[in-house]
């Protein structure tokens, strides 16, 4: 498949302004003479052509066009884009004409991007970045997305690797004076030995801040939990600015627990509505009670709603008293309690600046992750471990084995081994013009 020409609309539907057509192939500079009737304009420039349907000379559209010659070029191919007026029939129609010339094809979703991969052009972990700036709703997801497909963890893990192959060399030289200078041996093992714990403990500082990544990555979690009616659906509108959750006086409204997306100042987050949490014989309300008490157990804040004050204040969590057009509250004084009206909006401006902050403190989204896919972890989490297993043994062959299996996981980050199992879950969250 890789000597077929591909093409794809790689911009968004039409219309639009302007739609763009990318073809990466042996024979997308051929392709684009075809259309334009002439030869390829001046590589890499901007160039004012006439598209015509190579079958009948139809007029197509009057399109800018720029012809990349590979390799250097971002598939690492020929690579040619049309900037064409945006119009569903002028797309259309360009397409056909292209896909009805010999060995043009539509792309497959991802498939410039996997092409890039696979000629070098960018490695596993860049393309992982790549498909996370593409779905990056928020600037923390942006940020770390931009790392990533910079090469920020491919560099650290090339690092690292490339430190286990100087330890493993020495691992090596210590088998050769094992056996008739036991002293070289002993000076070797000290200090391979110092090495390899410092390797480790580098590795386990960044598998612990894996968690921060994958906040970042796909968003923290509040739970607003409380009883009946006293206002959760709608706090969570009045927060989200939406009319996501269905508001009642009805007892009992929210059964399965309610997601809203909610952007914090740049940090993704998702505010879950759920149901009053209360003794009830309904079995269908307890069964939504429970899957609330769920989520708030598995959520990073848990908003504790109230509608009086004085309230017991939860453990853990934010307490929050809602209500107060219905009454005269003072404002806590030591700012551990919040007072809102979710009908009218009193409090709800302080309590998202609270949240924000409490948002960017958890995620500091200015810092980028290193690690922020569960893959990468897994990889380092290997690593570390036979990292440990080599520290801990005297016996240089069990040594170089365990630094052998560390540098395998490294490897597998940027895709250089072992990774053919993953390619095509990674590139099937692509769109097709990607």
């Amino acid at each position: 498949m890789s000597s077929d020409t591909i093409a794809a609309l790689a911009s968004g539907p039409p219309p639009a302004a302007v739609s763009v057509i990318r073809l990466s192939g042996p024979a997308a500079l051929s392709s684009l003479a075809a259309l334009t009737g002439g030869p390829a304009p001046p590589p890499r420039r901007l160039s004012l052509r006439t598209l015509r349907d190579p079958r009948d000379a139809t007029p197509l559209d009057n399109a800018l066009v720029v012809a990349f010659p590979g390799p250097g070029t971002a598939s690492g191919e020929d690579l040619v884009e049309l900037h064409l007026h945006g119009g569903v029939a002028v797309v259309s129609g360009v397409l056909a004409a292209l896909t009805a010339l010999p060995g043009v094809r539509l792309a497959l979703p991802g498939e410039f991007t996997r092409r890039a991969f696979t000629n070098g052009r960018m490695d596993l972990a860049q393309v992982e970045g790549i498909a996370d700036l593409v779905a990056a709703e928020t600037a923390g997801q942006r940020r770390s997305a931009m790392a990533l497909a910079g090469g920020a963890l491919s560099r650290s893990a090339d690092s690292w690797r490339s430190r286990c192959l100087d330890i493993l060399a020495e691992a090596e030289a210590g088998l050769d004076f094992a056996e008739d200078e036991a002293d070289v041996a002993s000076r070797i093992d000290e200090a391979a030995r110092d090495q390899l714990l410092t390797l480790v403990a580098e590795l386990q500082a960044l598998i612990a801040d894996a968690a921060r990544g994958q906040r970042l990555r796909n968003g923290l979690t509040i739970t607003v939990t409380g009883p009946p009616n006293v206002g959760k659906s709608s706090l969570v509108n009045m927060l989200t600015n939406s009319d996501a959750a269905i508001v009642t006086p009805i007892a009992g409204t929210t059964r399965d627990p309610i997601e809203v997306p909610i952007d914090l100042d740049g940090v993704a987050a998702v505010l879950i509505d759920t149901a009053g949490l209360r003794d009830t014989e309904d079995a269908i309300e307890a069964e939504g009670i429970r899957r609330a008490r769920l989520r708030a157990a598995a959520a990073d804040l848990v908003i504790h709603l109230v509608d009086h004050w004085p309230a017991e204040h939860p453990d853990g969590g934010i307490l929050v008293v809602n209500k107060i057009d219905l009454g005269d509250y003072a404002p806590s004084t030591d700012g551990s309690v919040h007072f809102v009206s979710a009908t009218r909006g009193d409090g709800i401006r302080a309590l998202r600046r609270w949240l924000a902050d409490w948002a960017v403190s958890a995620i500091r989204p200015t810092e980028p992750p290193l690690l922020t896919h569960a893959r990468h972890r897994d990889a380092f989490i290997d690593a570390a471990a036979a990292l440990s297993d080599a520290a801990a043994t005297d016996d240089f062959v069990l040594r170089a084995e365990g630094l052998r299996h560390a540098a395998h996981a490294f490897g597998r980050i940027a895709g250089r081994v072992g990774v053919d199992d993953v390619l095509d879950r990674i590139f099937s969250r692509f769109c097709i013009g990607k």
